[in-house]
């Protein structure tokens, strides 16, 4: 018989996993020794996965002899994945050991991007990055000072530093990946994110290929297929058919944009056959605000369900059929599937149609109000706001600033769903701002982001950027044109903490260096991670603490109090201290949980490696609010509990400062939601205060590639890049040797119907011109995507500049001239993948050769006007390949990005809000800043 596990039932059959209380003590055979018996002692130390946002939980098998990481499988004790990984997760295991990776700090020597690096000691880089970050800040020059995340695998610690230094500096890569999902959803009850209860759905709706590329993709898909046996319809809206379209009983293969209206057509429906939750609408919209704004006339509730069906009746099936070029009984199909979902609707945006378009972001906004409609928002089966499942347990002593970074928050998109970081080099290129020191942190903007040339030309721009500090355990594209080069470590190799909306329960996740652990078992001495991590790679908390006592060495700056320790007074703080006091102080039922077990905290989350907070989390908008939160607080005249603020009061992350709650007509006073309303806004005030009246309610966007704008008989496609091959790591490590054996070509996706007007077949090079360049691609005709459109995979492309850095496992040599003029920038390929000699054999059996094609360099930035979202989706035209062409060639005019940038930006409307206020105090905002930074003094 087993150990039961923290939430798992204890059974007595053969077992998926080693019991709990071998885990410091665990035997097997060694595979590669059969038919011989040899047995191996293992440590299984939990940690988490860092190759995705879902972090699903891994048990790192550590070889009791040398201490080596053997292998890394899934977590049984982890809510989420539930000890089931995607093939990323063990994959890590190429990650730690992979012959390529950086192991010593490095400084660049003689110009950035030439290729030429020393080695240099910790003492001497962080010296210097803290000296120029402390006279920035003594010149009160903060907003000169920059932290760059690409995907954060933690909450809320990098955060908790740039408050606490003071600066206005977080930047993330939000922009390019979910931002219009984000607003879309953000206005109606300030939560950014769904949270569906796939296991117990009636009907799963979702757009675009979750199973195996959206968001949390692992533990949603377990819960996908889950709710599919037990019965439930699965509709996928998707122009490509991807391997979750193929487990659909209704696949749609719309035509990009035109998604909002397919959902505003179901709507329609909902509203005229009355198949609505009456009183949910007349206990959670604003209806009042809407009548209010739209028909003063009306003032009851039945009057505004009349108003509401006649305002949404143009939206029928036929309107929604000519916008998406579907049939419009296709439309109804699954419209009367909808209807008939008995408030268990659970549903998905998140990258898709809200990060290709312009207005995407209208998407996962009319999504929201067929939730509503349903009456599936928060229920059983239905879905949930991320923010009823996530949990982010903050520090001791969380700092506060009074600044506001108009390089990051830009008067022009106030409601910009985190920062418009896509637009960082071309502000700089304006003259709008200086960095002074800019940390990219495991982030690529070269490759990733569009437009990747103006972020070469800024980041070779001394005067521009001054110091590049790129914190990551591989090389990149980017990292390339650093000044230092600081390593970093894998999943096994840090600390972090995180939680993920994967299903109706709450849960926080701990990942934690393995290596570490278990020397502390074994008993055996270590300064600080460096010591268990291979090389000199430091984990980031301990990088951050030393740095910044550095930059405020005998505490005049009132920034080495918050790291100093709980525990011992004045002292620097540990990462074990650090996390001892989150866990005793900062996560409700740990303690006790823990003690049931003989544990502390802390030794509770180091033997785990998670703890589940809270379970059944349905309707938290109808929560109680306890006595803490009701103290001193009186409701305004909307009902809006609220306490005393004043400039100096800090709003939270989501939401505003001094909101609690919301009285109901009824006297009941609940949590509600976190608009400013505290219900959800059918009617968006703060759309109509920053100077959008007209798309304050769900409504329709119009694409930029909507198919008026395609002239398919002149070689005109949309171009679909928001996709990924399933397997492939791009950010962590190109060493994911078996799995880049899976995904190792980069085809074009073409109809047939568009290769035949075009003359080709699969295997052709055609070009792909767009606004600013052309790229060279290879076609692969199939009937699996849409006509009209086609569709390459943004996770390859990878290259490097120069034989000694990157990764030869999955990037191509290049050489980047300037054909015409140094705003011209061409890239080649003069070497495909091939096997080399390293320390692993694997490497000299390569045999794929294909490193992909760069299209995000050929794409100019797209700005949302309202999310600040980059709208992915290109306008190209097709035509054969030149003579002078070959595979992978990608050429671009960054004089022409320029063009567009401003062209986009032209359709921006920069706008105070009322008194003068930025931006909402609701939206979310990493490094919030006090109330008065909010408003712009006059």
């Amino acid at each position: 018989m087993t150990t039961e596990l923290p939430g798992h039932r204890t059974h007595e059959h053969l077992r998926n996993f080693p019991p709990v209380e071998n885990w410091d003590n665990h035997v097997e055979y060694d595979a590669k020794a059969h038919p011989r018996k040899v047995p191996r002692e293992y440590m299984l130390i939990p940690t988490t996965c860092f190759n995705c946002e879902s972090a699903c939980g891994l048990l790192a098998y550590v070889d009791k002899n040398d201490l080596s990481i053997k292998k890394l499988e899934g977590n049984p004790a982890h809510p989420g994945s539930r000890g089931r990984n995607c093939a990323k997760g063990p994959a890590t295991v190429n990650q730690v050991h992979d012959p390529e990776r950086i192991l010593h700090p490095l400084k660049r020597v003689g110009e950035r991007g030439g290729g030429q690096w020393q080695q240099v000691s910790w003492d001497e880089a962080l010296d210097d990055i803290a000296g120029r970050i402390r006279k920035a800040i003594s010149e009160n020059r903060h907003e000169e000072v920059a932290y760059h995340v690409g995907r954060p695998g933690e909450d809320g610690f990098a955060e908790r530093v740039l408050q606490a230094w003071g600066i206005d500096g977080h930047n993330s890569h939000t922009q390019v990946c979910s931002s219009g999902a984000r607003l879309g959803q953000t206005l109606w009850g300030g939560y950014d994110r769904p949270s569906p209860d796939h296991a117990n759905a009636k009907v799963i709706l979702l757009f675009s290929s979750h199973l195996e590329t959206g968001h949390y993709f692992n533990p949603h898909a377990q819960r996908i297929m889950e709710g599919k046996q037990s019965g439930a319809k699965l509709i996928v809206v998707d122009p490509r058919m991807s391997n979750t379209a193929s487990h659909a009983d209704v696949w749609l293969a719309p035509w990009p944009g035109s998604e909002a209206a397919i959902l505003l057509a179901i709507a329609s429906h909902l509203l005229k056959t009355r198949q609505i939750d009456e009183a949910y609408l007349r206990r959670w919209f604003n209806w009042d605000v809407y009548l209010q704004n739209l028909h003063p006339e009306k003032s009851t509730f039945e009057e505004f369900l009349d108003c509401l069906e006649a305002d949404y009746a143009d939206y029928t099936f036929e309107f929604a059929a000519a916008e998406s070029q579907l049939p419009a009984e296709k439309i109804r199909e699954i419209a009367e599937i909808v209807a008939d979902c008995d408030h268990r609707l659970s549903a998905h945006i998140w990258r898709s149609a809200a990060a290709g378009n312009y207005g995407g972001w209208a998407v996962s906004r009319a999504l929201w109000f067929v939730l509503a409609l349903t009456g599936s928002i928060g229920t059983v089966g239905g879905t949930a706001p991320n923010g009823w499942n996530k949990f982010i347990p903050h520090g001791p002593d969380v700092p506060a600033h009074d600044h506001w970074n108009e390089l990051h928050w830009p008067p022009e998109y106030p409601l910009a769903c985190n920062e418009m970081s896509i637009l960082l080099p071309h502000f700089l290129a304006e003259g709008r701002g200086v960095m002074d020191v800019y940390f990219s942190r495991v982030f690529n903007p070269i490759w990733t982001y569009p437009d990747g040339f103006t972020w070469m030309k800024a980041l070779t721009d001394e005067s521009k950027v001054r110091c590049h500090v790129a914190l990551t355990p591989t090389w990149s594209e980017t990292a390339e044109f650093a000044d230092y080069i600081l390593p970093m470590g894998h999943a096994p190799e840090r600390h972090d903490t995180h939680s993920y909306e994967t299903h109706s329960s709450r849960w926080l996740g701990f990942r934690q260096p393995v290596k570490r652990v278990a020397m502390e078992k074994l008993g055996m001495p270590y300064a600080d991670t460096r010591d268990a991590n291979p090389g000199e790679v430091w984990e980031e908390n301990e990088l951050w603490f030393e740095l910044s006592w550095r930059i405020d060495p005998d505490g005049s700056m009132g920034i080495r109090q918050h790291f100093e320790s709980k525990y011992r007074p004045g002292e620097k703080v540990t990462v074990d201290e650090y996390y001892r006091w989150i866990f005793e102080n900062r996560v409700p039922n740990l303690p006790e949980k823990a003690e049931r077990e003989g544990l502390t905290p802390l030794e509770y989350m180091r033997r785990y490696g998670v703890v589940e907070v809270a379970d059944q989390l349905y309707r938290q908008d109808e929560r109680p609010l306890t006595e803490a939160e009701l103290e001193n607080a009186v409701p305004d005249e909307r009902g809006v509990l609220r306490k005393p603020t004043d400039g100096d009061s800090v709003p939270p992350l989501i939401g505003e400062a001094g909101a609690v709650g919301v009285q109901h007509e009824d006297g009941t006073v609940t949590a509600g939601w976190l608009s400013p309303s505290r219900k959800l806004e059918l009617y968006s005030e703060a759309m109509r205060d920053w100077g959008w009246p007209e798309h304050a309610t769900p409504g329709y966007i119009r694409s930029h590639v909507a198919a008026d704008q395609i002239d398919l008989t002149a070689g005109d496609l949309v171009l679909v890049p928001t996709f990924r091959l399933p397997t492939l790591i791009h950010t962590r490590s190109g060493n994911a040797k078996y799995l880049n054996e899976i995904s190792n070509s980069h085809p074009l996706w073409l109809n047939s119907v568009d290769a035949a007007r075009h003359g080709v077949k699969t295997g052709d090079l055609v070009r792909l011109r767009t606004s600013i360049g052309y790229f060279v691609p290879r076609v692969w005709v199939t009937e699996a995507i849409r006509p009209g459109v086609c569709a390459l995979s943004h996770h390859m492309g990878r290259w490097r500049l120069h034989d000694t850095e990157g990764s030869r496992w999955a990037q191509g040599l290049v050489d980047i001239s300037h054909p015409d003029g140094p705003d011209s920038f061409f890239l080649r390929y003069r070497g495909g993948i091939q096997p080399f000699t390293s320390d692993d054999p694997d490497s000299e059996r390569i045999w794929w050769t294909d490193p992909g094609v760069h299209q995000n360099l050929a794409f100019a930035v797209q700005a949302d006007p309202w999310s600040g979202q980059q709208c992915w989706l290109q306008k190209v035209r097709m035509t054969p390949a030149e003579a002078t062409d070959q595979y992978g060639d990608v050429y671009v005019d960054t004089a022409k990005s320029m063009e567009m940038y401003r062209e986009w930006l032209a359709k921006t409307r920069a706008t105070l809000g009322p008194g003068g206020q930025r931006r909402p105090e609701f939206l979310m905002r990493p490094v919030k800043p006090r109330r008065r930074a909010f408003r712009v003094e006059t």
